[in-house]
């Protein structure tokens, strides 16, 4: 079984980006947010924050890419 790898925890808008950068880069990951889950299921839940999780053999080929997007959300 491959293993994702959490590289990103923040906004959706910022996971959103993000996700977006990696699809160019053909990256395979995926997204968890507990909060729209905890909607859907009918429960309550606090926070705002939305995980990106990349595929283990991925992250070599998506760093730069990782760490340019870091610089540009500091601005």
């Amino acid at each position: 079984m491959e293993e994702y790898i959490r590289i990103y925890t923040g906004s959706g808008i910022l996971v959103n980006r993000l996700a977006s950068l990696l699809k160019e880069n053909n990256s395979r990951f995926i997204i968890k947010d507990e909060k729209e889950s905890a909607r859907l299921a009918g429960f309550g839940t606090t926070g705002d924050s939305v995980e990106v999780h990349i595929l283990n053999s991925d992250l070599e080929g998506a760093k730069n890419i990782i760490e340019n997007f870091k610089k540009e959300i500091e601005k």
